[in-house]
């Protein structure tokens, strides 16, 4: 049990060599907690609203989005402002409209895997 942490290499084992892949396999706890935060980012249904309208359809302003979802512009704003302050959607200023995309593609690999 090479991978097995010191404080926990006394631990009685019932398959070590799983347990070294286990860890492997978890690696990075930095890694996890950016996975994390893309899960917490995607456990609101309004902001996974949003990505898959995003997503399905193509760059969308903020109003548009509001009549989509249902949501309010203030309420939709907030939302996409949380998802560009963690990277995961990008404006494009055209004139005075600010048209959302999604630009993380580790996000748009999930919502074609989930949602097509």
């Amino acid at each position: 049990m090479h991978l097995v942490p010191a404080d926990r290499a006394a631990r009685r084992s019932i398959d070590g060599h799983r347990v070294c892949e286990a860890i492997a396999a978890i690696g990075e706890t930095g890694r996890l907690r950016t996975w994390a935060d893309r899960f917490s980012l995607l456990a609101d249904a309004n902001r996974l609203a949003l990505l898959v309208a995003l997503h399905r359809t193509g760059p969308l302003a903020v109003s548009d989005l509001a009549i989509a979802t249902g949501m309010n512009d203030p309420a939709v704003s907030q939302a996409l402002r949380l998802l560009r302050a963690a990277g995961v959607v990008a404006g494009e200023k055209e004139g005075r409209v600010v048209r959302y995309r999604v630009v993380d593609e580790d996000v748009r690999g999930l919502l074609e895997h989930c949602v097509g």
